[in-house]
């Protein structure tokens, strides 16, 4: 029997348009844009993986601990599904973290546990305070469950506007507040007592520290949540483990918001392959702890460096990044300059961040590799 088409229509699209069924906020929604990946950009590039020097997305460049790559080429169990309760995975945090399991939700990446929070919450029209500069997936995710994003912009050197953020809490009637500590893009810590002010209003305060490792784990409000029934603390692998790709974080709520996120989350959302990466990473964190401390000492040297080029503003930071503010020329020109001679970072042209670039620590060799292409371009 031979199909033809619609008369009218081309292959693969239907007679009718169905694009009036979407919910009208997703089909305004602005698109969250990530980097490329990184074959993409080798393929354009015209350079083999190997070559490029990849300081872009924050990454740990060194990889898992060896005892994660083992763990995962000799665990025979992938054809089972995983554990919904992640039960080993929440005892092994909870030894890391100083807080009980009963406390600890994994997730599929904290961008997953994010979404999460925004949907139990936010009702089409309800608000959250998001303090740009800062992640971008806050907005994003708040948006995707129909919720409005209240902005109270840091100041200058990139510290809250506390009293702004009180006063959007009240005016507004906020049911979220985003928080970042260290701030992504800019690195810089949360002040202890703004977040004990912060704490006061009467919403759920989520923090976000992704990367806290590369802080000193000193600068955690963790051990905060049990005595705060409106506080959230989120973590990830993706960063101090090496294992980003796998795309495991987790986050340390109280009871009372964990047992409607026990509800709601998907069974299966932490799958067998980032599990025993995130077990055998706990287990070794000992083995890791040289690549946080390089890592560390190749930030420190980058704001040492990056401030000789007079072109070059970098602020200070406690993540494994730097921000540096372009000055005399172009930073999307500089990026691509950089490019071509195989070095990749991150530049912006936001609010906030005009003409900015962020660079990541990576290995002392990719550090020589930055800033022979900077003295070069």
């Amino acid at each position: 029997m031979e199909i033809t088409q619609p008369s009218g229509s081309r292959p693969g699209q239907a007679a009718h348009s169905f694009e009036h069924l979407l919910r009208p906020d997703v089909a305004g929604l602005e698109e969250y844009t990530p980097i490329l990946p990184f074959e993409v950009l080798s393929e354009q590039l015209g350079r083999r993986p190997e070559e490029i020097v990849k300081l872009d997305a924050n990454e740990n460049p060194y990889g898992p601990a060896p005892a994660v790559r083992e763990a995962l080429t000799a665990f025979p169990f992938y054809h089972i599904y995983p554990d919904p309760e992640q039960r080993h995975l929440r005892a092994a945090l909870s030894a890391y973290v100083g807080a009980p399991a009963e406390m600890i939700l994994a997730g599929h990446g904290a961008d997953e546990l994010l979404d999460y929070l925004c949907r139990i919450f936010l009702r089409p029209g309800d608000a959250i305070i998001n303090c740009p500069p800062t992640f971008g997936m806050y907005s994003f995710d708040a948006q995707l469950s129909s919720g409005r994003v209240v902005e109270v912009w840091r100041r200058p050197d990139f510290s809250l506007d506390v009293a702004g953020i009180e006063q959007a809490a009240a005016g507004q009637g906020a049911k979220l507040l985003f928080l970042t500590s260290p701030n992504n893009p800019d690195g810089s810590l949360l002040d202890p007592a703004d977040l004990r002010r912060l704490l006061c209003l009467p919403l759920i305060v989520i923090l976000d520290e992704a990367y806290i490792e590369f802080a000193g784990l000193e600068h955690s409000a963790v051990s905060w949540v049990a005595s705060h029934d409106n506080l959230v603390v989120l973590r990830t692998f993706s960063k101090w483990a090496g294992i980003a790709g796998l795309r495991l974080g987790y986050g340390i709520f109280p009871v009372w918001i964990l047992r409607h996120l026990w509800k709601f989350k998907q069974p299966y959302n932490v799958n067998v392959a980032a599990t025993v990466a995130g077990l055998a990473a706990l287990a070794h964190r000992a083995d890791l702890a040289p690549t946080i401390a390089a890592l560390i000492a190749e930030r420190q040297r980058l704001q040492v460096e990056l401030a000789r080029f007079p072109f070059l503003q970098p602020y200070p930071s406690q993540a494994n990044f730097v921000l540096c503010r372009v000055q005399g020329r172009e930073a999307t020109a500089l990026k691509l300059a950089l490019a071509q001679a195989g070095v990749l970072v991150r530049h912006y042209a936001k609010p906030g961040l005009e003409n900015c670039i962020r660079v990541s620590a990576g290995r002392p060799a990719d550090t020589d590799a930055l800033l022979a292409a900077l003295a070069g371009v």
